[in-house]
């Protein structure tokens, strides 16, 4: 059974509303969480590409990517959990995992489906909420993975944008 239903959660996938590249998150993130983040990239066989600054690399351990100088290039992730779907990963602070998914990859039920994979392969991994938010509005998310019941669930009612109780 999948975590959530496209016919419930469809206007919380519309890029009219949402902005096409919603913002995702684990906030109280620690290096070794980023590390983590790098050995599921690699252990699941996603393709992947890191650069700094635009220019490709090979991917360091996250702690020298973490402790590098203020003003140096900013480094990215790049992740496609599946064909034609792509996350992007920031690696501005060692203190929240954040990334943006863009919805217009995202349609229908096959697009729910992909999406609630990648939030939960993260969060179990991390044993940490994955939170995602309508794009620059980190303060309000609407769905997320909580570790508590191991899949990804509903934080406000999508047809009111209310908060979930």
């Amino acid at each position: 059974m999948p975590d959530l239903l496209w016919d419930d959660v469809q206007d919380l996938f519309d890029p009219h509303l949402m902005g096409s590249l919603p913002d995702v998150c684990v906030p109280g993130t620690t290096a070794e969480d980023w590390q983590a983040v790098f050995d599921l990239v690699r252990a699941r066989g996603w393709a992947w590409t890191y650069a700094e600054g635009g220019v490709a690399g090979r991917l360091p351990r996250a702690a020298e990517v973490l402790v590098r100088q203020e003003g140096a290039e900013t480094a990215t992730l790049h992740v496609s959990p599946v064909p034609d779907v792509l996350a992007v990963f920031r690696l501005f602070s060692a203190g929240e995992v954040g990334f943006d998914v863009d919805l217009r990859e995202l349609r229908g039920q096959r697009g729910v489906d992909v999406l609630c994979a990648f939030l939960r392969a993260i969060g179990r991994r991390l044993r940490k909420p994955v939170l995602m938010s309508p794009e620059g509005d980190y303060g309000n998310p609407v769905l997320g993975f909580d570790p508590a019941v191991g899949r990804v669930v509903l934080l406000v009612d999508p047809r009111s944008g209310r908060e979930l109780t």
